[in-house]
């Protein structure tokens, strides 16, 4: 079959399928492309070519930015369960390298997107052509070799007989749950428009198997070992037990044995918020319940969690000086962290081969009923961060109260950066494994809106939440324009600060008192950024994208608006302001970031000081399994 290159590949992406649990589906339901000189003649003409002659085949979608459309992929992969994702093409130069950042989102939180970024001409006839990096040392260089440190896969197609071995390598890596995350295919301006004579066996339908590897006989042996010498368990669940669809299998692990269960950012909603061994979040930005139980904690039983900083609030949280920790995930790299009992397993297969080899055996039930209390304490906590009453402007934790109050418990909330997500991570009430979508791996400001929009797509029978605050909607709003386009109802919550909220509070406890995170004038008697309050209105903004626009002022009329926009079937942004000096409750933990040694302010000496008696409490969780 003679076609172009991009014409392949569209054809073949069209063809490639998912399967798990004997359930298969499409790998790629459509492409997000924005068209350059570097695709536009390529994949561009492909896309169209098929929209016309294969409508569904592979649809195509349209963005306004280019790291916005990586972020939506990454999100609909996400809600997907990582088993069907989007693809994204754009255009050479900044087109291409707008995606860099995408592709390190998607990365770091292990969700597969694939890449498709125009390239140099690959004849180099033309050379140096339009927004070429050129390297003096060598000529196989350009802007896309920024993608191979972001990528799990990279590669680029010099000549049409290299395509078949790349995709099929993309698609390798995408379905693959340990090595999964940005798969970057670079494709020459040139060699996308060129043909070949492809064999008919490229575009078959073609079924790729997502496995669940089961626990290695000895490894679950040592595993349940230590787990029966532990009097005090915590289990960590992770973003891979929802990946793996293993929340039911944690309940019933959690309720035979009595393990409570603290949750991550990626983990949160592994168990409803009201079970009563659900002790919350974990870490920096964790329930006071789930830290208190972690600093006793004898063993750690880490289910899907990559145990970042902010789970182990710095390798702070698990305080036990014979903490020991059992590790299950699908990833080595992950299962072998802190000297664990590593179990490299699907979190699903391993939870339940762990419940039946421990079966007859629990905690006692005084723990059992020592973390009901404290997840009940914290639970009143939420209550009263939920209604504190504050006046004119509502605090944070109060917005976030009405928003949970008003969505349904099957609705999903999606936030990223700023002092949202620890906020939401302590204070909201998951009711449904997909009900949380908090990308916290980047934390990148800007993801909010575009991953809404993702979330949305994937899943168009829940109402999504985007809480956004007016730092990250400055970042990247342009996607409520494709919202409108595409008519997803979205219900974005503008949470209106006027500045940096989370590192102006950072900064206050690194001394450094909220320096440069006010949106001010510049103050013509002292020089500095600390004037009057600027006068941006980012309602009327959205309001010109053709978004629906509801103000509130305080809590009843925030209430009032969400629950009109969550009558309107289009979308709509809900903007409110609030006092970002409330902060909310603390979570009793501490997160590493350093502090200048040597300073002539006070508020910096002070902070240094508390530095570092906190570095004392920071562990290496280097003991082993056997002692």
């Amino acid at each position: 079959m003679r076609l172009t290159v991009a014409q392949a590949t569209v054809r073949f992406l069209a063809a490639q399928y998912s399967e798990r649990d004997g359930v298969e589906q499409k790998l790629f339901d459509g492409c997000f492309g924005i068209f350059g000189h570097g695709n536009v003649a390529g994949l561009g003409q492909a896309l169209l070519e098929a929209e016309l002659s294969a409508p569904g085949a592979l649809p195509y979608l349209q963005a306004r930015n280019e790291q916005a459309m990586v972020h939506a992929a990454a999100a609909y992969s996400r809600m997907r369960n990582r088993l069907t994702t989007l693809a994204c093409t754009s255009s050479i130069g900044p087109g291409a390298t707008n995606m860099v950042t995408g592709a390190a989102l998607a990365t770091i939180n292990r969700l597969p997107v694939l890449l498709l970024p125009g390239d140099v001409f690959a004849t180099r006839v033309a050379d140096p052509v339009l927004q070429q990096l050129e390297d003096p040392r060598q000529y196989d260089v350009s802007v896309n070799d920024a993608f191979r440190p972001v990528s799990r896969y990279f590669d680029r197609v010099w000549r049409p007989e290299q395509l078949p071995s790349a995709l099929l390598s993309a698609m390798r890596v995408l379905t693959d749950p340990a090595e999964t995350g940005a798969v970057t295919v670079a494709l020459p301006q040139d060699v996308q428009a060129e043909a070949f004579d492809w064999p008919d066996e490229l575009f078959e339908h073609r079924v790729w198997h997502v496995p669940r590897p089961v626990p290695e006989p000895a490894a679950l042996a040592r595993a349940v070992e230590l787990i029966r010498s532990a009097r005090r368990p915590l289990i960590v669940a992770g973003g891979g037990v929802s990946y793996s669809d293993a929340n039911e299998a944690l309940r019933l692990f959690a309720e035979a044995t009595g393990v409570p269960v603290a949750e991550t950012q990626a983990g949160k909603g592994s168990l409803r918020y009201d079970h009563p061994l659900s002790l919350g979040a974990v870490g920096s930005t964790g329930t006071t319940a789930a830290n208190q139980i972690a600093r006793q904690a004898d063993v750690v039983i880490g289910i899907g969690t990559r145990y970042s900083d902010f789970t182990t609030a710095s390798r702070t949280a698990f305080a036990e000086s014979g903490v020991r920790f059992v590790n299950v995930n699908v990833a080595a790299f992950d299962a072998a962290k802190h000297a664990g009992a590593a179990v490299v397993a699907d979190a699903r297969e391993a939870l339940v081969a762990l419940t039946e080899a421990l079966s007859g055996w629990s905690v006692d039930p005084a723990y059992r009923e020592e973390a009901r209390r404290l997840a009940a304490e914290w639970d009143e906590t939420v209550e009263r961060a939920y209604h504190l009453g504050h006046g004119p402007l509502p605090s944070q934790s109060e917005v976030i109260g009405v928003v949970n109050e008003v969505s349904e418990p099957r609705d999903v909330v999606v936030c990223a950066a700023g002092s949202m997500p620890g906020d939401l991570h302590k204070l909201w009430r998951t009711r449904d494994p997909k009900g949380y979508h908090v990308e916290y791996g980047y934390s990148c400001m800007g993801y909010e809106i575009a991953g809404g929009l993702g979330a949305k797509m994937a899943c168009p029978d829940r109402d999504v939440f985007v809480m956004v605050g007016d730092g990250s909607y400055l970042m990247m709003s342009q996607e409520l324009v494709t919202a409108v386009q595409e008519r997803v109802k979205l219900i974005v919550v503008l949470v209106q600060n006027h500045g940096f909220a989370s590192i102006g509070a950072l900064s206050e406890s690194v001394g450094a008192p909220r320096f440069g995170t006010w949106y001010r004038y510049r103050n013509p008697d002292t020089g500095r950024l600390d004037g009057d309050v600027l006068p941006v209105d980012l309602a009327a903004n959205a309001a010109s994208l053709g978004v629906r626009v509801l103000r509130a002022k305080g809590v009843d009329e925030l209430r009032a608006a969400l629950q009109d926009a969550k009558a309107h079937d289009g979308p709509t942004l809900v903007h409110v302001d609030a006092d970002p000096l409330v902060y909310s409750p603390s979570s009793e933990a501490w997160w590493d970031v350093p502090v200048a040694e040597v300073s002539e302010l006070d508020a910096t000496r002070q902070a240094r000081k508390q530095y570092e008696a906190a570095k004392t409490n920071q562990r290496s969780y280097l003991r082993g399994t056997k002692q």
